[in-house]
């Protein structure tokens, strides 16, 4: 179809197909490093909960702490944190594997 005609008219319409959408691909760049910086926060954030469960470990077993209390919430937390960021990266590659086996 030829639009050549087209290009005088005022119409919005035919000036957005006819002009490189640059908006489309900054939104979706902002997207992306939206998600992937909230990824990286995820890391970080498990891997103190982590840390902090290991020393809430050596701490009790040191006798430095008695409290079974707060070792078990530093455990679960980071435990729990773990299993969501297992869960994201299962799911993340999922979506890799189904995007890959697209026919184009």
């Amino acid at each position: 179809m030829d639009i050549t005609s087209l290009l005088g008219t005022s119409s919005l319409v035919t000036k957005e197909t006819t002009t490189p959408n640059t908006i489309g691909t900054q939104k979706t760049s902002n997207v992306f490093d939206t998600i992937l910086s909230s990824a990286i926060d995820n890391i970080n954030t498990t891997n103190s909960y982590l840390s902090d469960a290991e020393n809430a470990e050596v701490s009790f077993a040191l006798g430095e702490t008695e409290s079974t209390h707060d070792l078990m919430i530093a455990l679960q937390k980071a435990s729990t944190a773990l299993q969501y960021t297992v869960a994201i990266r299962d799911k993340f590659l999922d979506a890799y594997k189904e995007i890959m086996q697209m026919q184009i």
